[in-house]
Order: C-alpha cells, then structure tokens, then sequence
C-alpha cells in the first residue's frame, strides 16, 4: 500500500495568555481559517497496491460517477530481456492528475533507447490537458507502445473530451475500456484485501477478497461504454 506523505503542518500554539474568552475563541477561528487557507494540496500517491474497498468504489463501471472524485492509474511498463515495472498512482483532483503525473515524471524514468511497451488501466479517461500530455509523451518517444484501459468515460459528451481521445488514437495509443477479464488482472496484480481487527486486536483479512467478485452489470456497462468511445473513434 502506498504510504501518503503528510504535507499539513501543526497549528502553532500562542505562548502569549489570551486576554479573555471572547478573544481566545475569535484568535483561535482566524488562526484556523488561516492555517486551511495555507494548505497545500494534496499530493500525487504512489505505491504498488490499492486498497481493495477503494478500487471497488473508484473503478466501478458506472454512467454517472457521483463522488468519485479522484483518478487511479495501475500502470505495467515492459522493457528489454523481460524486466516488468508495476504500482499505481491517484489524485485528489486538486493539483495534477494522475495522468499527467505519470507521464511527465514517473514513465520517462522507464524510458530507454530499445522500446518500451506501457499499460495503464485508469479508473476513468482523460482530460483534455491530460491527454494533450499523453500524447506529447507519445510524439517525442517513438519506441513508446501504449495501451490506454479506462472504466469510465469522463465527460464524453463533450466535444473537447471526444476531439482529445480521437487525436490520442490518432498519436498511436491503443484506447479501448475495461471489460471483465481486465477488472480480475487489476485485481490480482494491484490490489491488495482490506483487513479487520478481531475481538484480541489481531489482523483478519475480509472475507471473500482471494478473487474479483464483479458487480451485477459490470459487463452490461462496459458494453454500453465500447459503444461509446467506438462512436467517439469513429
């Protein structure tokens, strides 16, 4: 599981005696509103396996993906003389996507001279500027083989997004959506079973997590999105 930094700093304690009531309660409100004003956002994680609840939730197939606020990318880079890279990275949506993060500074580490295949399966499609990213990368890298697996489509409906997946196509991505055969490779590869404590304080692991359980119309909605993007590709 990926260890998330910290970033958010302790408020610092007056050492000076307030006065009175009235104003230790008002120092106190301007000294929490300044300190959430001064927050920075959050970071990119990174880490090798996803919380099992957590893929569950953010990679469900779903049309109208209400509260799923974040983008998960598990990515596979394949070089020469069979050396494979695994791990994943998310966002919170606040600061650069996980997209974009991958692209510009976590894939040009993997990069070589010899070519390069790369698999990323993303809880949902890229953004316009994303894909503008991911296709630079691809133009500048000719010996990049990319294939791009989404569960989601975001905002397709839109005429940028649309335009965005079909020069992404057009660069040499290999774009198509998760079906369920992919949902069980994510899961044996990248996720890992969330845990309970029993009555004594000990780890137990969740029942039924040794395999992908998928939802009833996981499948009903994946066709429903191949038709999707076939049409957008178009």
């Amino acid at each position: 599981m990926a260890n998330q930094q910290n970033k958010f700093q302790p408020p610092q304690v007056s050492q000076d005696p307030p006065q009175n009531s009235e104003e230790t309660e008002e120092g106190e409100a301007e000294s929490k509103k300044k300190e959430q004003e001064e927050l920075p956002p959050f970071e990119i994680v990174e880490g090798s396996r996803i919380p099992a609840s957590s893929f569950m939730f953010q990679f469900k197939n779903v049309e109208y993906s209400s509260g799923r606020n974040k983008t998960l990318l598990c990515y596979t880079v394949e070089r020469g003389e069979g050396q494979v890279f695994r791990g994943y990275l998310e966002d919170e949506h606040v600061s650069a996507h996980a997209e974009e993060a991958f692209f510009t500074t976590v894939l040009p580490q993997f990069l070589t001279s010899g070519k390069v295949v790369v698999t990323c399966y993303v809880s949902s499609s890229p953004c316009v500027s994303c894909a503008a990213s991911i296709a630079q990368c691809l133009k500048r890298n000719k010996t990049l083989q990319l294939r791009l697996v989404v569960a989601r489509l975001f905002q397709w409906e839109e005429s940028e997004i649309r335009g965005a997946l079909r020069a992404l196509r057009a660069g040499g991505c290999q774009l198509r959506m998760m079906s369920g055969a992919d949902y069980s490779l994510v899961w044996k590869n990248f996720v890992e079973p969330d845990f309970n404590l029993d009555e004594e304080g000990k780890v137990e692991e969740k029942q039924d997590q040794g395999n992908f359980i998928p939802w009833e119309d996981l499948e009903e909605n994946a066709k429903y999105y191949e038709e999707k993007l076939a049409e957008i590709l178009r």
